[in-house]
């Protein structure tokens, strides 16, 4: 009686089943929808690295690495610690360094207070940030060659010192290498 009305078409929001052995968890990309996430009332001292997106409402101090993920820092999130993902998204609070493989995105209610490097950044209209952006990390650095100094034999221009004069009592005196004193005025 009540089957007539009953949807026989496969609901498409629901994630299909698929027969290959692998689940959808195991191989799910940076994108994928699923997060592990810190809530507003966690505080987490330590080092975080995984593989799956990561979502934070609480604090952590510390460091995140979660290098072909994303990490999402929620508006009620405080993270005091360097992080490097992906893509990194910023609408609460970061005090430390970003390292963003993708992008890093820092929402207008995102506060950042430290260096970011990724190949793309956006900083959207009322954000609040301090630090410095470097969106080429690819470029090498240049390096200074510093040439070993000369001895002071090897160059012809090097003057050598002469010795010290002292005046006393109206006549000069040299002292040669050794400290002992001779008159110039024969005396």
């Amino acid at each position: 009686m009540f089957e007539k009305h009953r949807n026989t078409k496969p609901d498409s929001t629901r994630p299909q089943s698929s027969n290959d052995g692998f689940s959808a968890s195991e191989n799910s990309p940076a994108s994928s929808g699923r997060a592990a996430v810190i809530g507003p009332r966690i505080h987490i001292k330590g080092d975080i690295t995984g593989n799956e997106n990561l979502v934070i409402e609480g604090r952590v101090d510390g460091k995140i690495k979660l290098d072909s993920h994303q990490v999402e820092i929620g508006q009620s999130g405080c993270v005091h610690a360097d992080i490097s993902a992906k893509v990194i998204k910023v609408a609460g609070e970061v005090r430390g360094d970003m390292t963003g493989t993708e992008k890093v995105i820092i929402s207008r209610t995102g506060n950042v207070n430290g260096n970011i490097i990724a190949p793309r950044m956006t900083l959207e209209d009322g954000a609040i940030f301090k630090g410095s952006i470097d969106m080429d990390p690819s470029e090498p650095e240049v390096k200074q060659v510093v040439k070993p100094a000369k001895k002071a034999g090897d160059n012809p221009a090097v003057i050598k010192p002469e010795p010290a004069k002292i005046i006393s009592s109206g006549k000069a005196k040299e002292h040669n290498a050794k400290g002992s004193a001779y008159s110039l005025n024969g005396g």
